[in-house]
């Protein structure tokens, strides 16, 4: 008796797994809470803050639909569009702003996609991502120069790390 209590209870976790597959023909996906949107855009904003930079930060869902936006008393009107068009690009794109810059420069195979609507080849968009899982995409516009822009994009992703690790 003891051995089959013993049994079922290392079974319990298997069945309690297989329960949750989702059914064929879907797939899951992880999201980001709006919470730890905020985190993330919170602290992209205190990094630039930080190095006297006022700015706009966006994040986006893995879609590109704008989850949290923050702009900083001071920052330009542009950054509204800028920082979020940044992050939708880093999302659908799925990868960083700051290299598709390089990659689609005049003359260079990808070149032709500077063309696509609300496509910004300027640093400052990062993809969000962890585990295996892209869960959306930063974008912080405001400060001087792309590589500035990434620096803190990428400092919000750093801040919620911990939380989207898996």
């Amino acid at each position: 008796m003891r051995h089959t209590l013993i049994a079922l209870a290392l079974a319990l976790p298997l069945v309690a797994q297989a329960q949750t597959k989702p059914p064929a023909g879907s797939f899951e996906i992880k999201a980001l809470t709006p919470e730890t949107a905020l985190v993330a855009a919170q602290a992209a904003l205190a990094s630039c803050r930080a190095q006297g930079f006022q700015v706009g930060v966006a994040v986006v869902d893995r879609s590109g639909l704008t989850q949290v936006f923050l702009r900083d008393r001071f920052a330009g009107a542009h950054t509204v569009d800028v920082a979020t068009n940044k992050a939708w690009t880093a999302a659908s794109f799925r990868t960083s702003t700051l290299d598709l810059a390089n990659e689609s420069q005049p003359g260079k195979p990808m070149s032709g996609i500077r063309s696509t609507p609300r496509m910004l080849a300027v640093g400052g968009g990062v993809v969000i991502e962890a585990g295996g899982s892209i869960f959306g995409g930063i974008g912080v516009s405001g400060a001087p120069g792309g590589d500035a822009d990434d620096a803190c994009a990428r400092a919000g992703i750093k801040a919620i790390t911990d939380k989207i690790e898996f």
